[in-house]
């Protein structure tokens, strides 16, 4: 191949990239170049929002100054030279969050919130949906949760970590600890005390492969190199858990897990009864996930446009990294839209292992 033809070919990838990133409003690519629309005159980022555009029309541009310069003004939609709505709805989340982080004992409302950032109640909502897939209460919660964690670890009372975290209230803290501890405060004041778990690890092609489960189904998956890894990662959270390797009961779980790993069982363990914890957010991900049929993928945009949310894809992938049950759960189908693999909490080359064995396209 010429030097030219090179080129020429590199030229082509970029603009086949670029233009699915358009077609996908992908946010990611917000800032990493502009498009003019030849039909309207005007110039947008990818997160544009306005009526659909072929191919043939459009013109990439590095940086805006080349779209002025070839003519083309500002979309009055997405006003390109404000930063596109991504880029400023980062801005107005992250002013909210550190609001919100320096007042851990007071709860902010959301008229508060915008008249402290200059900004209306509905765009400070619609900028949350946005960056974190979350609301701005639900963040507050999240980071109460998150300092009550930390005052248990750190040897604190229960009631004492409560109300220091922030919570006004016993009743508010089992509210939250519900859908985010997997037991109840005492439990995790004593480092999991009473929880019992049973785990098995068995060897795969993909490494040393480990499944714990609570009475109610399969609360971790997970693979490493050596069998101390995966037992002290499983200590880690709840070292006071009731733990026991399991020589029975689990097996047959444990030989549907090992066979979808080793590429074996054609279905992703439909019939196999999961415990698992997580926000509502994080288990429409999930419950996605687990529809990508063996064999293909989706990318974080498409995950995101599925669970009704087009515009929350920075959360999907934070839902997917949070995934206890990867495998059964398939995370490793989604991909990022330029057609790179992404990241994967077992690690990449397990990730395009598991992709190349189910034939993925």
């Amino acid at each position: 191949m010429t030097v030219t033809a090179e080129r020429n070919t590199q030229s082509d990838t970029l603009a086949d990239e670029r233009w699915q990133a358009i077609r996908n409003n992908d946010p990611a690519y917000e800032d990493a170049f502009t498009f003019g629309v030849k039909t309207t005159g005007v110039y947008c980022r990818t997160t544009c929002r306005g009526a659909p555009v072929l191919r043939k029309n459009v013109e990439f541009f590095d940086e805006i100054v080349q779209a002025r310069a070839a003519g083309y003004r500002a979309c009055k939609r997405c006003r390109p030279d404000e930063g596109g709505p991504h880029s400023r709805a980062v801005a107005v989340v992250s002013q909210a969050c550190g609001l919100i982080d320096a007042s851990p004992d007071e709860l902010l409302t959301v008229a508060a919130l915008a008249r402290a950032i200059g900004v209306t109640d509905h765009a400070l909502r619609r900028s949350f949906e946005l960056v974190l897939g979350i609301t701005p209460r639900q963040y507050a919660e999240q980071r109460r949760l998150e300092r009550f964690k930390d005052g248990v670890r750190n040897g604190h009372d229960v009631t004492s970590a409560l109300y220091e975290s922030g919570f006004g209230s016993p009743s508010r803290l089992y509210e939250s600890s519900d859908a985010h501890l997997g037991m109840t405060p005492g439990q995790y004041r004593r480092g999991g005390a009473g929880a019992s778990i049973s785990y098995a690890i068995t060897e795969t092609p993909l490494g040393r492969l480990l499944v714990a489960a609570t009475d109610n189904g399969v609360c971790r998956i997970s693979l490493a190199d050596d069998d101390e890894s995966l037992e002290t990662a499983l200590r880690k959270e709840f070292p006071l858990a009731e733990q026991a390797k399991d020589t029975g009961p689990l097996s047959r779980w444990v030989a549907i897990v090992a066979g979808i790993v080793c590429g074996e069982t054609p279905d992703v363990g439909t019939d196999l009864p999961l415990d698992v914890r997580g926000t509502a957010f994080q288990r429409r991900v999930w419950e996605a996930l687990r529809r990508i049929p063996r064999g293909e993928t989706r990318t974080y945009s498409q995950i995101a446009d599925d669970i009704g949310q087009p515009t929350a894809t920075r959360a999907v992938a934070n839902a997917c990294a949070k995934n206890p049950t990867p495998v059964v759960v398939p995370c490793h189908r989604v991909v990022r839209t330029d057609g790179a693999l992404g990241g994967y909490a077992l690690g990449i080359d397990r990730k395009k292992k598991l992709l190349n064995q189910e034939g993925a396209r």
